[in-house]
């Protein structure tokens, strides 16, 4: 476990915050539902969600999903929900990180279609982690770009 007390290894964070945007599609009629657990289906490749208790509304706040990205297992709870307009969730990796993900909705001048402030909030669990973390915030605006980018081909594959 990591102390607050302790000092942060020379240029690796323990806790990033991190905000970006994705433009979605002018014709994506529910764009909130492109940020669910079911909902990334459509968009992010081998996104699998298992839920261990039956959800009906996976975006309902107290609701349980899981992932796993090759050896990386993670456990989602979703923390809060404005229909329409807002997710958030938190997120732990086991051993790794923890945090909260969080999606706003909201407009951008000269866009014609909705735009999603993507923010991440997550903290290092381990002096290991903190490398995997600073990875994460280099790449975060590639990240976010490949969301816009999937979800783009998406909506032409099923527009």
């Amino acid at each position: 476990m990591v102390d607050d007390n302790e000092p942060y290894p020379a240029g690796r964070p323990r806790r990033v915050r991190l905000s970006g945007t994705v433009r979605l599609p002018a014709d994506v009629t529910t764009p909130l539902a492109l940020f669910t657990a079911r909902g990334e289906r459509a968009w992010a490749e081998g996104w699998d969600p298992r839920f261990p208790a039956p959800a009906a509304d996976d975006g309902e706040p107290g609701t349980v999903f899981e992932t796993a990205h090759g050896q990386q297992a993670a456990t989602w709870v979703v923390c809060a929900r404005e229909p329409g307009r807002s997710i958030g969730y938190a997120r732990i990796i086991p051993g790794r990180s923890a945090g909260t993900v969080t999606v706003i909705l909201g407009r951008q001048p000269g866009w014609p279609g909705p735009v999603a402030t993507v923010s991440y909030d997550l903290t290092a669990l381990t002096e290991e982690a903190t490398d995997e973390l600073a990875r994460f915030a280099a790449g975060f605006p590639r990240f976010l770009g490949h969301w816009e980018a999937a979800i783009a081909a998406a909506a032409r594959v099923t527009g």
